[in-house]
């Protein structure tokens, strides 16, 4: 079985963005049932209010609809201390360290995000891939 993909906001948030190609690659990886966090849906709650001025009921369907594409990692106290771990071992920031923390803690096997070091393999297991670089 194909171990399980996880989303960075930013792949989120371009799921709901006007620019058709990033949002075409996001819709796709979508619709492969990945891994979020709670993380995650907090930081695109906040883009949608802050960036896009969206109202909270349509926030709140967003966030419905994603609850149903995704499987929700919840942060715990062992996810907190792997990131501040990873912090150290490969120089992320905290909040970056909590995003790969909860991938490995769900035992994904790629990390898409267009923030971070394409092509870096965490632990021997988890590979950060940009889904928006050209192919």
């Amino acid at each position: 079985m194909r171990a399980a993909d996880f989303l960075d906001t930013n792949v989120i948030i371009y799921a709901w963005s006007a620019d058709a190609a990033r949002k075409s690659v996001a819709l796709d990886l979508l619709a492969g049932s990945p891994v979020i966090s709670t993380q995650v849906l907090n930081e695109a709650i906040s883009v949608c209010r802050r960036k896009h001025l969206m109202p909270d009921a349509a926030i709140g369907r967003a966030i419905d609809d994603l609850a149903a594409w995704c499987r929700v990692s919840q942060i715990d106290m062992d996810t907190i201390k792997l990131a501040l771990n990873l912090t150290n071992r490969y120089q992320f920031s905290y909040y970056d360290a909590l995003i790969v923390a909860s991938a490995l803690e769900a035992e994904c096997a790629t990390l898409y995000s267009e923030d971070m070091q394409h092509g870096q393999v965490i632990d021997e297991a988890l590979k950060i891939v940009n889904p928006f670089l050209p192919a």
